[in-house]
């Protein structure tokens, strides 16, 4: 565990580092350790209070390392679900979390893995599982005061494969036993739809949609997912979200700018999805609207740059300029960053406290005022963007893990090399981000840069950061000059010395105020529904770092202007809602920038907001239009009533395009039918005919779900018309308008799109030349014919001249599909290519390959035990350069290079080295090298557990004694080793030498000391333990010790596994050679037969069998011994148990076996002797017996009453009568005797006097027996003193049986016929254990 650590103040002294804290020397003295222990903790202690200090960070009570309050959880889940992972962490900083995946960091950019953050909340959700997401996933938790994770498992399992099993419970999976899996329809019909909302700033939305289903399943219910302009909205702390029984609210209690959008509710099933839409328009009055969708940038150890969009100002004043607020996380202190409002929408917040992390928002001010504040950000913590990449953990004295930096990490060096390729990745008016490549450098010491700038032509360099150095390859330079022009170079240093300088860059100037946006072009307002109108306008003809527009109304003849949005949009059309019917309108636009709002534009044509009347009968009429107006009308179109559609088939699908025109196929799109009919569209068929016929002939037997189709075998040159038929379950709906005629020939010089795995990059391209190309063309790019508009998952299009690229810099199996580009302004070149899943799988390979070369070697990854118990691990590649690279890894852990462990490489030879001065039992696992050398990659691994690595371990002890040696410290030339001897007895036995009077000697089992019968003879230096009784109960770890002032040595055997076994077996070989034939000893229970042996316990191999048939323990069979002999014992034996009776002793080399028949006369002897025992142990069992209760002897005063009592037994009841001095005793006034039910008998004597002193015998008897016991009486006078009576030395008298001894038969119960039954002729069983003494101690387990 890491230290817990405080901070304090200091400033850094880059050149004047040393560690202080690691270890040179282990000492096997705990007080040694202890003090090591204590001047370590307080090292750490003082080198991190003085690292802290330098981050200028205050002391908050309130700081705190990582800690999980809600730990992942794992999961199993089915193929294409999704699945979210949650955890909670807390922490002061707010801690960052990152997410891994097998131990690797998670990617991110390829969109398959979405990660969000919220307030200590963190998840990582999958949308679409698949196997390859099976994984052991960990969220990594750090701030400044160290790190915490915490990790879960997630299985994805194939539908029907739920017994599949690996490491993480599947296996691979063969596609053709998949069944085809058909989704219950359920078709979703809304009742009521929520309308447009228009609201003012800080009041309250909300959007309610109620909706029947059919079926309405409980296990089967849809999803609500509810969209702003096509993004997810989530339930959070500025929304919520309820959704169940037929009814889902979207709930905004605090409306903010942000908030203005479309508003979509998607209900998903596995079947499809319904949605519908509407906007909600956020107004202000009187100040200026909030600022919307404030952005974090280039966050670093000091400084973060916020963004922010500028609110419309049309029916408010101008923007005078923004104030910018910061608040620390756990705080509610809003303090103000900048002193005078800044009229730009970006400004770099610097003065940031390292390790803290901080909300930000902005607030806008006019002549009325200042607006209320904008939403605040998502918390941002001030870090070194480096931070966490150089934390490392470290074992100091095998004892101690302490988390520290590679900056205290002490290595030998030069200064790194100059960085390279500087580019300014962000330029504004006062500021540039730079960013550069890193020199290759392999040293464990740290590594910072320094910037300079200067101005061009002047040549007078100026260091920028002389107080912060910089650790991460990214630093924004403030205080530049506005448009200007700068170079900058960067060194990097370390505790060495510093680089040289970077090549300088070329001039870079900074931005200048160009100003608004020009006004946008003509705008053009088309009717849409009888409440809302489609505005359209062409862009400004200069931009200059354009946001997005505004849009403004105004019903015609009034100068009222209101806004029809409040938040900026980036198309070029939008949507106006909630116009009056009836009422005639126009429309404007003004652009916006960071600056602020352009000109307006020029006003549209006046509109009138109508709807068509149901019933009524129109006539058309269609315009052209382009920027410079509208051209003349078309002819009149046919009269059209004005009814609407109840068919349940689908209207006709419209705008038939076509492209990739070749000989015999060309491709057809269409655009869904308006109508859907009574169901959801189910799919489409495509007809075709040849031109002038109305022969139409169907394109596709099986309808298609996509609409797109490629019609195959066609004629060469023939021309044909097509149509488009739409389906749903209650059939085909009418066909569309036929198409213009299409002709069926390949354009001159047609190219095909080719696809081909880049050799340098790895990259995936599609490249596509165009054979006609003309000014003003475009190369339009799809994927499944629909424009590719997202790249974040790694796509880039390139395009030089007529030749265009579509690269996949990032591919992943998402990627499977058909990709289409067209070229516009030509005569329809258009070309595709279907990139399929084997063929993905082949250039995912190929280019991993191309990324990921591989360094060969000649030899893998070995390991030698060199002196003083070091371990080399080496490996030789077949080449490597002066800058190659390389890490060693022990069960995943990197290990140091630092002393006293040693890490080198030799170029001529290839060998790379790593030598552990230390190797102990935490070392067992896997060693691995990975080696860099340019863009080549290799991994060698060593697996060193079980017995190789007690090999390893055991000659590494064995090499540091014999150092030991050297140096004349007491020692075992002869290491604990087991032998047994010839009598069978286990004797632990070692050497040692080197000693002097004061060694000490002493023998240890399980770390418990063990003082045996005869002192360790330390004169010749053998020191023997005898095991006594050796079984399991004696096995374990013996250790033996030998010490003085010069030293301490130790050896230790394990006694179990292999060398158990190893010395049972030997006892088994001399027990079984010693055994002698079997014997007969019977007991009251059984016939016993005996092996008499050199030593027996349970744990010898031996096995007892009759007539061939093994026996096992039961109340039948009882197996035991003693250390002398070996038994086995029949319980009331029978004629069944007669046969060949045999003991076989089994060691590794042989066995021996002993045998006896007992049968015959041997058995019949056997069972008398048996019965003869039994019998006499039946009636010593039930003979009579004196329980207790009379004295040996009784000394009693004259005239008084003696009364001798006492409990007696038998069965049947037995008899008593009293003697004195051997005459009977007559019952008389005097005397009485007595014997309560048979139990309690007594003698009374009253008022004794002289005479009645004597000896008094007790017999008590029945017919199997009974016993005498003799009493003293001593009788003295009053007055005299209590004479002195020792008892008879006479024992208590067994009296034997009268009569032979009957055993009686056991009761049967009648049977049911009339016939009584006969007694069975075997004897009852008697109780196992109860009969007369047997030789053997122990007869049962």
């Amino acid at each position: 565990m890491s230290v817990r650590m405080k901070r304090g103040n200091y400033n850094h002294e880059y050149y004047h580092k040393q560690s202080k804290y690691v270890v040179k020397e282990y000492s096997s003295s705990e007080a040694m350790e202890e003090r090591y222990e204590h001047k370590t903790q307080a090292r750490i202690q003082s080198v991190v209070k003085t690292k802290m200090a330098d981050k200028y960070v205050r002391e908050e009570p309130m700081i705190r390392g990582p800690q999980f309050t809600a730990r992942l959880r794992s999961h199993t889940v089915f193929e294409n679900t999704p699945i979210k992972l949650y955890c909670s962490v807390d922490g002061f900083p707010m801690p960052l979390v990152k997410w891994y995946k097998d131990g690797a960091i998670l990617c991110l950019s390829s969109g398959s893995y979405l990660v969000e953050a919220r307030g200590g909340v963190h998840t990582l959700e999958i949308p679409r599982c698949s196997t390859d997401d099976t994984a052991m996933y960990t969220a990594m938790a750090c701030n400044s005061h160290g790190q915490a994770s915490s990790q879960a498992s997630v299985i994805v399992k194939r539908y029907k494969q739920e017994e599949e099993s690996c490491s993480y419970a599947w296996l691979p999976f063969t596609a053709a036993m998949l069944p085809q899996i058909t989704y219950t329809k359920i078709n979703i019909t809304f009742l009521e739809k929520f309308g447009p909302v228009f609201a003012t700033e800080g009041e309250s939305a909300k959007l309610t949609a109620t909706m029947t289903l059919s079926p309405n399943l409980a296990n089967l219910q849809p999803e609500a997912q509810w969209y702003r302009d096509d993004t997810r909205v989530v339930d959070s702390k500025w929304v919520k979200i309820e959704t169940g029984r037929g009814v889902t609210t979207l709930t905004i209690p605090n409306l903010f700018k942000d908030d203005e959008g479309l508003y979509t509710i998607r209900m998903v099933t596995k079947g499809g999805t319904a949605e519908h839409s509407a906007f909600i328009s956020v107004s202000v009055a009187g100040a200026p609207g909030a600022p919307m969708d404030i952005k974090i940038h280039d966050a670093n150890r000091d400084y973060v740059i916020v963004s922010w969009k500028p609110p419309n100002t049309t029916t408010e004043g101008p923007i005078l300029g923004y104030f910018v607020d910061k608040c620390e996380v756990g705080t509610e202190n809003w303090t103000q960053c900048n002193d005078h409002p800044i009229k730009i929408c970006k400004y770099p917040v610097s003065g940031l406290f390292e390790g803290h992390a901080y909300y930000f928002r902005v607030r806008a001010v006019n002549s009325h005022g200042i607006s209320k504040a904008s939403r605040m950000s998502e918390p941002i913590a001030a870090l070194d963007p480096t931070e966490f990449e150089r934390m490392h953990a470290k074992k100091l004295g095998g004892k101690l893990d302490v988390v520290s930096y590679h900056d205290e990490v002490e290595a030998k060096g030069k200064p790194p090399g100059a960085p390279s390729d500087i580019l300014a990745s962000e330029t504004d008016r006062t500021y540039v981000v730079l960013s550069w490549k890193a020199p290759a450098y392999s040293s464990r010491a740290p590594m910072w840069y320094y910037i300079e700038k200067c101005m061009v032509d002047s040549g007078a360099w100026q260091r920028v950061n002389t107080q912060v150095p910089i650790r991460s390859p990214r630093y924004a330079v403030f205080d530049l000059s506005e448009g200007k022009q700068y170079k900058f170079r960067v060194l990097s240093a370390n505790i060495h010395g510093a680089s040289e300088p970077s090549e300088p860059t070329g001039p870079i100037e900074t931005l200048q105020l160009k100003g608004v946006p020009s006004a946008p072009g003509q705008v053009i307002s088309t009717r849409e529904t009888n409440t809302s109108v489609l505005i359209q306008w062409a862009p400004p003809k200069e931009p200059n770092n354009l946001i997005g527009y505004y849009i403004d109304q105004c019903v015609k003849g009034s100068k009222d202007w209101t806004s029809a949005n409040h938040k900026p949009r980036k198309n070029t059309k939008f949507v106006v809602s909630g116009l009056t019917t009836g009422e005639t309108y126009v429309f404007r636009v003004q652009a916006i920038n960071e600056l602020g709002l352009s000109d307006e534009s020029q006003e549209s044509a006046p509109l009138t907001v109508e709807g068509l009347t149901e019933g009524a009968v129109y006539q058309f009429q269609a315009y052209a239009a382009n920027l410079a107006g509208l051209g003349s009308a078309a002819n009149p179109s046919a009269d059209f009533s004005c009814e609407a559609w109840t068919m349940p088939q689908p209207g006709p699908a419209y705008d038939l395009t076509f492209g990739e025109v070749r000989d015999n196929s060309l491709l057809v799109e269409w655009q869904k039918p308006v109508y859907a009919g009574s169901g959801p569209i189910t799919g489409y068929h495509v007809e075709y005919a040849e031109k002038g016929t109305s022969d139409w002939t169907i394109a596709n037997e099986t309808s298609v779900s996509h609409r797109f189709l490629k019609v195959t075998g066609l004629e060469a040159g023939a021309s044909y018309n097509f149509r488009v038929c739409a389906g749903n379950a209650a059939g085909v709906g009418v066909a569309s308008m036929a198409s213009d005629p299409v002709t069926a020939k390949a354009l001159e010089g047609s190219q095909e799109v080719s696809c081909v795995v880049d050799e340098k990059s790895g990259d995936i391209v599609l490249s596509f030349e165009s054979c006609q190309i003309s000014e003003g063309s475009q190369f339009l790019w799809k994927k499944d014919y629909k424009e590719i508009s997202d790249f974040s998952k790694g796509l880039v299009i390139k395009t030089e001249g007529s030749h265009s690229k579509l690269i996949f810099t990032n591919a992943d199996k998402e990627d499977v599909g058909a990709y289409s580009v067209s070229v516009t302004n030509t005569e329809g070149v258009s070309s595709s290519y279907t990139i399929s899943s084997e063929e993905l799988t082949k250039m995912l390979a190929l280019s991993y390959d191309i990324r990921h070369p591989i360094i060969p070697l000649k030899s893998e990854l070995a390991y030698k035990i060199l002196e003083r118990g070091r371990m080399r691990f080496w490996l030789q590649a077949e080449e490597i350069s002066s800058k190659v690279t390389y890490k060693f890894f022990a069960n995943n852990k990197e290990l140091s290079g630092a002393d006293p462990n040693k890490m080198g490489h030799d170029v001529s030879t290839g060998i790379i080295e790593f030598i552990m001065d230390h190797v102990t039992e935490e070392n067992e696992g896997t060693f691995t090298c990975q080696i860099t050398d340019g863009g080549g990659k290799g991994q060698s691994s060593l697996v060193l557990i079980g017995d190789a690595f007690k090999a390893a371990l055991a000659e590494a002890d064995y090499q540091r004694r014999e150092y030991i040696r050297v140096k004349e410290g007491p020692h075992f030339s002869e290491f604990l080793s087991l032998q047994v001897g010839d009598d069978c007895s286990v004797t632990l036995v070692c050497k040692v030498s080197n000693l002097k009077k004061e060694s000490v000697f002493q023998w240890f089992k399980e770390d418990a000391e063990i003082v045996p019968d005869v002192k360790p003879d330390l004169g010749t230096g053998l020191c023997k333990l005898p095991i006594k009784l050796f079984s399991l109960k004696t096995s374990g770890v013996y250790k033996a010790t030998i010490s003085d002032d010069r030293g301490k040595d130790m050896s230790q055997i394990d006694i179990s596994g292999k060398v158990f076994d190893d010395a049972m077996n030997k006892i088994s070989q001399l027990s079984g050679a010693s055994a002698a034939e079997l014997v007969i000893n019977c007991t009251a229970t059984g016939i016993q037969l005996q092996c008499h042996m050199k030593y027996y316990t349970s744990e010898m191999n031996i096995s007892w069998c009759h007539r061939d048939a093994k026996l096992s323990h039961s109340d039948k069979i009882v197996i035991g011994g003693t250390p002398a002999m070996a038994t086995i014992e029949v319980i009331e034996p029978t004629e069944k148990d007669k046969g060949v009776y045999s003991i076989v002793i089994v060691n590794s080399e042989n066995s021996n076996k002993r045998t006896l028949d007992l049968s015959g006369d041997v058995f019949e002897k056997a069972f008398a002797e048996f019965q003869k025992l039994k019998a006499e142990a039946f009636a010593e069992k039930n003979r009579g017996q004196v329980v207790g209760g009379l004295p040996d002897v009784v000394t009693i005063m004259e005239k008084k009453t003696l009364s001798l009592t006492c409990t007696v037994c038998g069965d049947p009841k037995p008899q008593v009568s009293w003697l004195k001095n051997g005459s009977d005793v007559e019952a008389d006034d005097q005397f009485s005797v007595s014997l309560d039910q048979g139990k309690f008998a007594s003698l009374t004597i009253k008022g004794v006097s002289m005479e009645n002193s004597g000896r008094y015998t007790m017999i008590v008897q029945n017919k199997y027996g009974g016993e005498s016991v003799d009493i003293v009486v001593s009788v003295y006078r009053h007055g005299e003193k209590m004479p002195e009576v020792k008892p008879t030395l006479t024992p208590k008298t067994i009296i034997p049986p009268k009569f032979p001894i009957e055993i009686p038969q056991a009761k049967t119960q009648p049977a049911p016929s009339p016939a009584p039954s006969t007694p069975s002729p075997a004897p009852p069983k008697a109780a196992a254990g109860k009969g007369m003494k047997s030789p053997t101690p122990t007869r049962r387990k």
